[in-house]
């Protein structure tokens, strides 16, 4: 992933997908029309298995990009491509063929499963849509191999219904159901934070040797950067639908720069009981009568502790400022 570099070098073959500025936009009430997704540019590369984390607070617009990138939701302008064709000009075995190989996670298992049926249903439908098997005994075969990749059995799963099923076993589900189709990426929307935090590790562990064993890459969505540390390779920081910052995870998250990524890193208590946590946010408060002007300037503007005059009036361009590292901030500005 090049998050924020377009000088266009690199050749569409040489990713999977590539989300191109996208932008996106919903109406409001009264009216006006608020960008949800503002110039948002990534690629999945496709020689090497590869996990992009989306990460910022609620409202930021991880999940908006995440369903454009899914082709359940139009972007208002920008393109998202696989395998080089626009997803939303493809015909219909071409999207068919993507959907197969693009698949998603959501945030709460239980919301996914039909609580009157038991919960192998939702592996059968996924089989019968894309034609995976052609006997019920081969659909077993499948069904069984899913599971198992996911560490469950069949009789952990397969006679139950979603209510028998902990949340970890049902989100378990949902990974097996994706990897039915031996997808080359998957969305994950918040897969693990409705799981108790004792599971939570054990899930992405799961998750990290599918990327290995089958050459999956994911796009993944959180609110939590320590999580996003633990299972990404690059990350995207999003606030109020701008990336503002993004690059290498290591090189992001060990020296972050922008004034709101710097501030949200430094507010992370230490698991030491030997130190206390002292550090506190120190954002402004937000003024939402300011947000007009804040528009037509940084987006960060009228909470950042260290704005000058020029962020109320220009947007800052996303500059690099590492081996692989950009940030969107006037004091990194040439």
């Amino acid at each position: 992933m090049h998050a924020g570099n377009t000088e266009g070098n690199d050749l569409p073959e040489k990713f999977i997908l590539e989300a191109e500025h996208l932008i996106k936009e919903f109406k409001a009430r009264g009216g006006e029309y608020f960008k949800a997704v503002n110039d948002i540019t990534f690629q999945v590369p496709r020689e090497k298995p590869t996990v992009i984390s989306l990460v910022g607070e609620s409202g930021s617009g991880k999940t908006t990009t995440g369903l454009m990138v899914l082709g359940l939701l139009k972007p208002t302008s920008g393109t998202v491509k696989y395998e080089g064709k626009d997803i939303f000009k493809m015909s219909k075995k071409e999207f068919w063929e993507f959907r197969k190989n693009v698949q998603a996670i959501f945030q709460d298992p239980y919301e996914v499963y039909n609580p009157f049926y038991k919960a192998d249903r939702i592996l059968k439908i996924t089989i019968k849509k894309f034609k995976l098997a052609s006997s019920e005994s081969e659909a077993k075969k499948l069904m069984v191999e899913a599971l198992k990749d996911v560490n469950l059995t069949p009789e952990e799963a397969l006679d139950k219904y979603p209510h028998q099923l902990s949340g970890g076993q049902r989100q378990r589900l949902m990974i097996a159901r994706a990897l039915l189709t031996r997808p080359r990426l998957i969305v994950a929307d918040e897969p693990v934070s409705m799981v108790d935090a004792s599971l939570r590790a054990d899930i992405l562990n799961t998750m990290l040797h599918l990327k290995k064993e089958y050459n999956i890459s994911y796009l993944f969505i959180t609110h939590d950067l320590s999580i996003a540390e633990y299972f990404s390779d690059r990350i995207i920081v999003m606030y109020r639908g701008v990336n503002v910052e993004n690059g290498d995870i290591n090189e992001v998250l060990s020296n972050p720069l922008h004034p709101y990524v710097k501030t949200l890193i430094e507010s992370i208590p230490i698991p030491d009981p030997k130190r206390r946590w002292t550090k506190k946010i120190r954002f402004k408060i937000e003024d939402l009568t300011k947000r007009e002007d804040s528009s037509r300037g940084c987006i960060f503007y009228s909470r950042c502790p260290v704005a000058t005059k020029i962020c109320s009036t220009k947007q800052p361009e996303l500059v690099k400022v590492g081996k692989d590292h950009f940030v969107a901030c006037h004091l990194y500005s040439k």
